[in-house]
């Protein structure tokens, strides 16, 4: 079964009570690196950002003809980098390039820099993977149009296929990678946690984000307005140890929504749900039972 362009889907679960708006956009990540000038040239030069903005500790990294920053680093000298196994915390933010042809842009700006990725088909999108220079995972993909995406009975098609490199590199027409392009943001975030129901209580009955209904081992698919995920959550990594104030992690990833009223709303949802919620003018902090901390604010 072919899912609608327009955004509706069979293959969401809506939460119990409160539901996020379904033009919710995902908002700057905010990472935490034990060497900033490390890190601003690995961000600078493989992944294509520029840096919009520096203070000595701090810098934001926005697309290369935008202004928006989509990272930010906050350096903290010493921090210990991600383990092998990982931690809980982030497992890898997203970065959604426009088109395919932009992926395969990317894709021969890695092979000439000799920069080794991962590289995946996911149906309904196509990703590549790296990890930055303290082991924080990042995904740069490209979606297939919504047209494309199926279903398999309530679920959507989604699985991890080998990426036909050779037609994505094709897709990009030979024309040079000059950097992440106009239109670029973050697609979704994806999190370690230690338990599949205690994120499905935050994330889906308390904050308001639909279930996707992929049957994904070990893993819980979320996300607003019929898309395939704007949050992804595993237990891959369960019985580590959270990130500490120690380590590099994912300080912070941010939620956009349409209005104040609307902000107001996702905080009196999780409040209601028995989660801690800090009010900073229009916008809310909280955090999920791990630690991870999420902003919610109006775009």
């Amino acid at each position: 079964m072919t899912i609608p362009a327009s955004g509706e889907s069979s293959f969401t679960i809506a939460p119990p009570a409160y539901r996020l708006p379904g033009t919710l956009r995902l908002g700057p990540v905010r990472l935490q690196i034990a060497d900033l000038k490390r890190s601003i040239a690995y961000y600078e030069r493989v992944i294509g950002l520029r840096t919009a903005e520096r203070t000595s500790s701090s810098a934001l990294l926005a697309p290369r003809d935008e202004d928006t920053p989509l990272v930010e680093l906050r350096e903290r000298a010493g921090a210990s980098p991600v383990p092998r196994r990982g931690r809980l915390g982030l497992f890898h933010f997203a970065i959604l390039l426009p088109d395919r042809a932009a992926l395969g842009r990317f894709l021969s700006h890695l092979a000439s820099i000799g920069v080794y990725a991962g590289a995946s088909d996911h149906l309904v999108s196509e990703a590549v993977y790296l990890s930055d220079p303290d082991g924080l995972g990042i995904e740069v993909y490209a979606d297939r149009p919504r047209s494309e995406w199926r279903t398999n009975g309530s679920s959507i098609a989604m699985t991890t296929l080998p990426l036909d490199v050779e037609s994505v590199v094709r897709a990009g027409d030979g024309a040079p990678w000059t950097g992440t392009p106009m239109g670029t943001r973050i697609g979704h975030v994806h999190l370690h946690v230690g338990d599949i129901d205690e994120a499905k209580a935050f994330y889906h009955a308390g904050l308001g984000l639909d279930k996707v209904d992929v049957n994904y081992p070990g893993a819980l698919f979320l996300s607003a307005g019929g898309y395939h995920h704007h949050l992804g959550t595993n237990t891959w990594a369960a019985g580590a140890a959270p990130a500490t104030e120690a380590d590099a992690r994912l300080l912070e990833w941010t939620i956009l929504l349409p209005s104040p009223g609307d902000v107001d709303d996702a905080a009196q949802s999780l409040e209601r749900a028995g989660y801690r919620v800090e009010r900073h003018g229009p916008e809310v902090v909280t955090a999920d039972p791990w630690g991870t901390a999420l902003r919610i604010t109006a775009r």
